[in-house]
């Protein structure tokens, strides 16, 4: 009896001592699960993250051609260089429908050859008529001799003969006048009418010139080497390409200058106030990530504006300047950007996510050998990822990345509702 009182006790301590083992290695177990990071001391830095595009600060812009009103309602491209390309100086990259030029260039050289045939007319007819009116002023002239004849041997003549032949005379005087003005009326008006008509030819020889110029202009070539980098049409949104209609001097082409590059970035209006010119900047392209640029601001907005696709969002675009090149930075590359606004020397810091707030108290989960125990902290400045701890941790000191109570806690509240 006593030995089976004995085994039982011992089965009862056995059963106890595994249970507690267990409990320890459930418990160990789901601490164990819990992720959990350290407290580093080092240098932090306070920086902001936005996305950006780069350009060239510098470059050159090719635009449709400043051609005649005439021409320009229907500028048609049918070539285009593709996006990228690079291109030599006096490469073709735009090419323009000449169809209407040309019918412009054959109108007016018809109405030119007309307008010649029509001068020659012109001269010949006047020509013509000038030698009627000299003629006829020849026999004037004559007429007028004869009576100034008749005049000086009419001494011997009664008075009323003479008298009769003097009148005939002042006539002829006056017929010889009126012709000689004829004549000289007749010239001037020949010139005004040759004028006129030379005039009409030299603006059809000028149309003719607009349209050969026109015709010279629709195929455009690049007046420098570089990268052809295509320009949005803003109708469509996308890309200039064959077929879309332009008008005379928008930009389709930029040739930028790749040893000096810049990206357009956008500051939320809540972080302006944290960014300064002369910040430096870290640069990393998002088709090759595992690149990185430095840069620095050069220039920040004074006004503020409204962020595309919205009224209510107001942004300032501000400008970083690149300080290296490389043959893969292009202009059009989405680039992230990270912003250094301060840097702190020898100061300790954990990720974010360990750092909870309640009732505006800041405090961390320590693990604490195979726990964890509610820490409270004060804390310093934060950057995206990581907040500095001025009091309450150590370095070295692991902390929780998630809340590890956060199950029993779910258990007791799920516990508290059944019990209502």
């Amino acid at each position: 009896m006593k030995n089976q009182l004995k085994f039982i006790k011992l089965c009862k301590c056995g059963l106890f001592i595994l249970f507690s083992v267990f409990l320890f290695a459930c418990k160990d177990k789901n601490a164990n699960q819990i992720p959990v990071s350290k407290a580093v001391k080092g240098i932090f830095y306070v920086d902001l993250h936005e996305e950006g595009e780069l350009e060239a600060v510098n470059a050159i812009s090719i635009s449709s051609p400043n051609i005649s009103y005439r021409y320009a309602m229907n500028m048609k491209i049918t070539n285009i260089v593709k996006d990228g390309t690079e291109v030599n100086a006096g490469d073709t990259v735009i090419v323009f429908d000449p169809t209407d030029v040309n019918k412009a260039i054959v109108d007016a050289q018809s109405k030119l050859e007309i307008s010649g045939a029509e001068l020659e007319k012109m001269i010949a007819q006047q020509e013509s008529d000038l030698e009627e009116l000299r003629a006829s002023f020849e026999v004037t002239r004559i007429s007028h001799e004869i009576s100034k004849i008749k005049f000086d041997q009419a001494e011997h003549e009664s008075d009323m003969a003479r008298k009769q032949i003097q009148l005939n005379l002042e006539k002829a005087e006056i017929a010889l006048d009126q012709a000689k003005e004829q004549i000289e009326n007749r010239i001037k008006i020949n010139a005004e009418e040759i004028k006129q008509k030379k005039l009409s030819i030299t603006q059809d020889q000028t149309i003719l010139d607009e349209a050969y110029d026109a015709l010279r202009q629709l195929t455009v070539v690049t007046p420098s080497p570089g990268i052809a980098i295509i320009a949005r049409n803003w109708s469509t949104g996308n890309k200039f390409q064959i077929g879309e209609q332009t008008w005379t001097g928008q930009p389709l082409i930029t040739l930028p200058d790749l040893s000096l590059l810049k990206a357009k970035v956008s500051i939320n209006e809540v972080d302006i106030a944290k960014i300064t010119t002369g910040l430096n900047v870290e640069i990393r392209p998002d088709a090759f990530s595992d690149s990185k640029f430095t840069g620095f601001v050069k220039e920040v907005a004074n006004l503020a504006v409204n962020k595309k696709g919205s009224t209510k969002i107001k942004i300032f675009p501000i400008a970083v300047y690149l300080n290296e090149t490389d043959k893969n930075l292009l202009p059009g590359l989405t680039v992230s950007c990270r912003i250094i606004i301060d840097k702190l020397e020898d100061v300790l810091y954990v990720p974010i996510d360990a750092v909870n707030t309640e009732a505006g108290i800041n405090f961390v989960f320590k693990k604490s050998g195979t726990g964890f125990k509610k820490v409270e902290v004060e804390t310093g400045r934060s950057n995206s990822d990581y907040t500095v701890i001025m009091s309450g941790l150590a370095e070295g000191d692991e902390v929780a990345l998630t809340d590890p109570f956060y199950e029993e806690k779910k258990e007791k509240t799920a516990k508290i509702q059944n019990t209502n």
